[in-house]
């Protein structure tokens, strides 16, 4: 097919669609038209029919905030503003209220408490279903408004049901179920708050009590009350203590001058009359001086009346040798260790004892006489202020060791007041809680049964009065409206389909012969087995005995047959007067459009001719013929093609007419490609040309499979059918751009309501 062909087939069925006119289409599908239409009406009238009585019933309730009266009395009593604030009333929301009242929860429970009554009764049956206006109906009548809030509104809730008394019930377990639920809402919500304040309070009362021993653990431990008030305590005593160690090292700084001015005064005395005077100045010393002299007059007594042998004489000596070295020690005491060995060298080593004696208490009292009355004076101020030198000194020690103890204790209150400062807010936070929710947990009670909603019923639902119901009458119009309406509407999208309706819209879509028009031929029963031949004679081959005519008769009326078919295979014969097709391929754009029907029936036309013909079902994948004609499909050409040689060909085909051969399409093999394409398949069609007048090849479909296009390589002309009303224009155009370049002869029309 050249170019210009292509160009002329693809461009006509658009020049075609355009030039169609609205009167056409409809005349054409006027048939369809008039059984939609008569399918919608009859439909509409039935529905109308079988309609039920509606019966509606009706209730009212007022839905109303639970206010505060003892408040609102209160305020009323003493001339405040009546104002409703949101601690006084809960407003009411219509859309949440709907909702609720809408829910399958709540309807559910309505349908349990009438299961005994009406044991079939489902929430669809009351709310409806999904998406769909429902037989339960709620509006909003009026409203109180207080400061732009709804505080009270009026419900009608209208259900309808075909019956009457159904209705009134449903609308009594509605009502009972509401004002249940309200109830129950309430305790809840109070069970609810209560069970979490009680829940907080414990959880609080732990955490307050571990808190305060964290606390009091910390005081014990640290013996601190308040660390930050002990350490400002501190912080005013460190501050006391360095003023007196500043005063104490001022007043030291001059006692210090004072006593080295004293010293150097007192270094230009003489280091004799020093010693003696320190003697004198010791009581002591005195004492073992005068208690010396008393047991010198005892032993001077006692000396004169006996001998120095006699025991008294030496017991007084013996107590005069203690009392002396008791005065030695004195003195080294008194003048220092070194100053009393020269003293008691000086007073004791050339003189005798007594001599010495007498001699260092002459000489002290001497020394203390030849001390003049100043020269006292100054020893005594110098001892004075040696002794406030000591002291002071002694005093600033202290005030040093003091504020050394301050600091130290002062570098660990950082840390205390730091861990102070993070009990203490816990203690104190959780005993606010703890406060909060004890006067919460008090107040619940009260201001839960101040809010929430009241159901109050204006009107008790009645048995359902009869609804007028138009419903029949809008299924009878429209009905009798929407018939011709879908009936032309099925008429108009099976032409948007581009579904071929007629012979000559095939032709000129093509633009290929139309080889004839076959009216739809009637319907062959798969389980009616044709005529068969003995088994000997499928097994010997085709046998020149003649069948007889009443057999023959059978075989005619089992076989599709038609005048139409006959000139459709004439036609096929003259399209090429000059070589007569020996191998016919038919095959279709889609499955499903009877092609192997017309093999048939074009194998029957052929026989009348004087033709014998042999049936090949080269539809590997979906074979057909055997199925129509009850044969068996244990054998055929899927088995013929693995063969290598021609002598058991027969062996393959079954005869079911004198002058009509059938070869099935056998099981189906693993690669169907492969064997159709095989030389094998080439071989096969040219033997069977030379023992068969007409080969006709029933095959699969063009669209879809790669098949049917391998055999039609191999045939010497192709036969492509189309079904009316079924087959799309880009379906047919499709199939033969695809065989526009093997030999194909034209195209039959397949289940036409009239001949050409």
């Amino acid at each position: 097919m050249s170019l210009e062909h292509k160009q002329i087939v693809i461009a006509s069925p658009q020049s075609k669609a355009k030039s169609r006119k609205l009167s056409t289409i409809l005349l054409r599908r006027r048939l369809r038209i008039l059984g939609v239409s008569s399918i919608v009406m009859s439909v509409a009238s039935v529905l109308a029919l079988t309609a039920k009585p509606t019966y509606q019933s009706t209730i009212q309730i007022l839905v109303s905030s639970k206010l505060n009266e003892g408040v609102q009395l209160s305020h009323t009593q003493k001339g405040a503003q009546s104002n409703l604030t949101d601690s006084d009333v809960e407003v009411i929301d219509y859309t949440t209220q709907q909702k609720l009242m809408l829910s399958s929860k709540l309807i559910q429970k309505a349908v349990d408490l009438l299961h005994s009554e009406y044991p079939y009764l489902t929430v669809e049956h009351i709310k409806g279903k999904k998406g769909q206006q429902g037989p339960l109906v709620i509006t909003p009548l009026e409203q109180r408004i207080a400061e732009n809030k709804a505080i009270n509104q009026v419900f009608e809730i209208s259900f309808k049901d075909n019956d009457a008394v159904r209705a009134q019930k449903i609308l009594q377990s509605l009502q009972k179920i509401y004002q249940e639920h309200n109830i129950e809402r309430r305790k809840q919500s109070l069970s609810r708050g209560l069970t979490f304040i009680n829940q907080r309070l414990s959880e609080v009362k732990d955490k307050m009590n571990q808190a305060e021993r964290n606390l009091e653990k910390f005081r014990k431990k640290h013996h601190l009350i308040d660390p930050q008030q002990q350490g400002k305590i501190l912080l005013e005593s460190l501050a006391d203590i360095t003023k007196q160690i500043r005063i104490t090292r001022a007043h030291l700084k001059d006692l210090q001058a004072r006593y080295d001015n004293l010293k150097q005064e007192l270094s230009s005395l003489s280091k004799n009359e020093l010693i003696s005077f320190r003697l004198s100045q010791s009581t002591r010393y005195q004492a073992l001086l005068n208690e010396i002299q008393k047991t010198d007059l005892a032993l001077a007594q006692e000396r004169l009346r006996y001998t120095d042998n006699y025991p008294e004489v030496q017991k007084l000596i013996q107590q005069r040798r203690t009392q002396v070295t008791l005065l030695q020690q004195e003195i080294e005491r008194t003048v220092g260790d070194k100053a009393g060995e020269a003293i008691s060298d000086n007073f004791f080593t050339q003189k005798s004892l007594d001599t010495k004696i007498l001699s260092g208490t002459k000489e002290a009292q001497q020394t203390a006489r030849q001390v003049t009355e100043g020269d006292f004076k100054l020893v005594e101020e110098f001892i004075k202020v040696q002794t406030a030198v000591l002291g002071l000194r002694a005093n600033e020690k202290s005030l040093a060791n003091s504020e050394a103890e301050i600091r130290a204790e002062l570098t660990k209150y950082p840390s205390l007041i730091a861990e102070y400062n993070r009990l203490l807010p816990e203690v104190e936070t959780n005993r606010k809680t703890l406060e909060q929710l004890m006067v919460a947990q008090q107040s619940l009670g009260l201001k839960m049964a101040q809010r929430g909603f009241n159901f109050q019923v204006l009107e008790e639902p009645q048995v359902g009065t009869y609804f007028i119901n138009n419903k029949k009458l809008f299924l009878l119009l429209g009905g009798m409206l929407l018939g011709p309406i879908f009936g032309i509407a099925a008429a108009l999208i099976s032409e948007s389909n581009n579904i071929i309706s007629s012979p000559e819209e095939l032709q000129s879509l093509t633009n290929l012969r139309l080889l004839g028009a076959v009216p739809k031929l009637p319907h062959f029963s798969t389980r009616k087995r044709l005529f068969h031949l003995p088994l000997q004679r499928i097994k010997a081959g085709l046998s020149s005995q003649p069948i007889s005519d009443e057999k023959q008769l059978s075989v005619y009326g089992l076989l599709p047959s038609h005048e139409t078919l006959d000139m459709v295979y004439q036609n096929i014969r003259i399209s090429k007067s000059s070589v007569p097709y020996k191998s016919v391929m038919l095959t279709s754009a889609i499955s499903g459009e009877g092609k192997s029907t017309l093999a048939l029936g074009l194998a029957m036309s052929a026989t009348r001719m004087h033709q014998r013909v042999l049936l090949i079902d080269a539809n590997l994948r979906q074979p057909n013929l055997h199925k129509i004609l009850g044969l068996t499909n244990d054998w055929g050409l899927s088995l013929l093609l693995v063969e290598e040689t021609n002598s058991s060909a027969k062996e393959y085909i079954q005869p079911i007419h004198p002058s009509i051969d059938v070869l099935t399409a056998g099981p189906t093999p693993e690669d169907i490609v492969k064997l159709l394409s095989s030389a094998r398949m080439k071989e096969l069609l040219e033997f069977f040309k030379q023992t068969y007048d007409v080969v006709m090849i029933d095959t699969s479909s063009i669209i879809g499979t790669v098949d049917a296009r391998i055999v039609a390589s191999l045939c010497d002309g192709i036969v492509m059918v189309g079904r009316m009303d079924q087959v799309t224009c880009k379906e047919v155009i499709q199939a033969t751009e695809i065989l526009s370049n093997l030999n194909l002869i034209g195209m039959i029309a397949n289940g036409t309501e009239r001949s050409l």
